[in-house]
């Protein structure tokens, strides 16, 4: 099976053209993290002398200092890096999921056009950090997935409609989950469909490191001084926070930045880091991901759903021997915030999908 990568390109235009090397960005990301050179060097899978040469260089290029070295401090980000290194780490939270979306449609045109080509799951999913991984557990595997990125809502659309085999959503736990439940169950019959399993994972409020502003519940994105970043509409995590904020009979025209709009974790956290936000709604491992801070709110349990007819295909039977595989266990264990507890196990009612799985 073919399949393709689509990666941005920036070029910086000031007296001449340079085309930019992202390779910076996980650099100047471990220094922020680090404040040594040398083990972002390592982390980057580079040498010291090349991750230095590169700093330097596009020192020279803007005129100004990207790190600094102070004694006794290592080494650390300058203004101009801290904002490099957001814009970059922004860039990639945003588009990644984009030009993932376009890829698809490229590798599937080619695909479906080499008669000898491999199998693959045309899976539609809510954005998620377990999602990506399990589409490169599964390109490993008889049967690839063959990954969109849409809101829980049009995933299941798309299911409904016959635009892909498999579409993944999301239900908190408790009487919450329950009543976001039977708005599923409404637009997904289980005479026709059948839940399988994939994971647990705990949303909640995205923060800046070391929560400067004492956020600690939905009802604080009412104050003045908080300037939120929500998610699209038609995401099942837009979806959620709607319910909270209904159920508390909170007013949504008192949240500054509500109407900004992200389509994926990571630029929720993305913006946060850069200040360009102080709070945002998210999963534990988006927050992890930028050294932000976390309320949690709620635990949620992620589905896979397909056709009952499909179930027991051959495609399907891969995918769910995937979901129990040492390597998707492993990379679980890896995101904060996430539990593969049931994984694989096929969901027989609407009424036990916002309880606790079992193993």
């Amino acid at each position: 099976m073919i399949q393709i990568d689509i990666r941005p390109v920036w070029r910086f235009r000031a007296g001449t053209d340079r085309e930019f090397d992202f390779q910076l960005i996980a650099i100047l990301g471990e220094i922020d993290s680090s404040s040594k050179l040398g083990q972002a060097a390592e982390r980057a899978g580079i040498s010291y002398r090349h991750a230095w040469n590169l700093v330097r260089s596009w020192e020279e290029f803007f005129g100004v200092p990207l790190v600094v070295k102070e004694q006794g401090r290592g080494t650390r980000l300058t203004a101009l890096g801290k904002r490099l290194l957001w814009a970059g780490q922004r860039a990639q939270a945003r588009l990644a999921p984009e030009l993932d979306n376009l890829a698809a449609e490229f590798a599937r045109t080619l695909n479906d056009s080499l008669s000898e080509a491999s199998p693959y799951l045309v899976m539609h999913a809510s954005h998620d950090f377990a999602v990506a991984g399990l589409r490169g557990i599964s390109a490993a595997s008889r049967v690839a997935v063959d990954l969109q990125y849409k809101g829980s809502f049009d995933a299941l659309a798309s299911l409904r409609r016959g635009e892909c085999d498999v579409a993944g959503f999301h239900v908190p736990e408790g009487p919450l989950g329950s009543l976001m439940a039977r708005r599923y169950a409404e637009c997904l019959p289980l005479a026709e469909y059948r839940l399988v399993s994939f994971v647990t994972r705990t949303q909640g409020l995205i923060v800046r490191a070391g929560n400067p502003k004492s956020i600690a519940t939905v009802a604080d994105l009412c104050r003045a001084d908080v300037r939120m970043v929500n998610r699209q509409r038609g995401s099942g995590t837009r979806a959620l926070l709607e319910f909270l904020i209904s159920s508390q009979g909170l007013d949504r025209a008192r949240m500054n930045g509500y109407d900004t709009e992200e389509s994926t974790h990571g630029a929720v956290a993305a913006l946060v880091a850069g200040n360009q936000a102080d709070v945002g709604f998210g999963v534990e491992a988006a927050a992890a991901q930028y050294r932000l801070g976390f309320q949690p709110i709620c635990t949620e349990r992620y589905f896979l759903a397909c056709r009952a007819m499909d179930l027991d295909s051959p495609a399907m039977k891969d995918l769910r021997d995937s979901l129990r595989s040492p390597a998707f266990l492993d990379l679980i264990a890896s995101l904060p915030g996430y539990s593969a507890t049931g994984a694989g196990q096929v969901v027989e009612s609407f009424d036990s999908i916002s309880t606790v799985p079992t193993a």
